[in-house]
């Protein structure tokens, strides 16, 4: 098994379209999309969390579960802020449509790990502090249906 580093190899894009209803996206919509990975502080959410339901019975005292239903956890990326261009304020503005694109191990043609995330901003806050730290900007998503996850990338053309 080859371990590795995520901040090394993963890549993060925003897509502004994916023709296909099975969420896997072209080469031609990747390259569309915008790379935001060197300007990532921080990655929270983009996971699916389930929600079991107790099945108890009469004949035992252990509470069994069943699957139940599926959602996507809260989900958001700060960037740092820059402090002349305002991309992240008007590219990735309150309700902006597109998709969250995860290349877990990299934009390597036949790899596995691409998750896609249908999704809208549902805000963009700017952080204000004291601290001696750099100036960053929150973006919060919904994600607005089932996320297509572990896809084979594209071929580069």
């Amino acid at each position: 098994m080859a371990r590795f580093n995520r901040k090394e190899h993963t890549r993060i894009k925003f897509l502004p379209t994916i023709a296909s209803t099975a969420l896997l996206p072209t080469r031609a919509e990747i390259t569309a999309g915008t790379d935001y990975t060197d300007q990532i502080a921080a990655v929270d959410g983009w996971s699916i969390e389930n929600q079991p339901i107790e099945t108890p019975d009469m004949g035992s005292t252990f509470v069994s579960k069943i699957g139940g239903d599926d959602s996507a956890s809260d989900s958001s990326l700060t960037f740092y802020e820059d402090v002349t261009a305002d991309d992240i304020e008007t590219d990735l503005a309150k309700g902006t449509d597109g998709y969250i694109a995860i290349f877990s191990k990299g934009d390597v043609a036949a790899a596995k790990g691409l998750d896609v995330f249908p999704v809208t901003v549902v805000s963009n806050t700017k952080g204000y502090s004291t601290d001696n730290e750099a100036a960053k900007i929150t973006v919060q998503f919904t994600v607005t249906d089932r996320p297509a996850m572990n896809q084979t990338v594209p071929a580069m053309t």
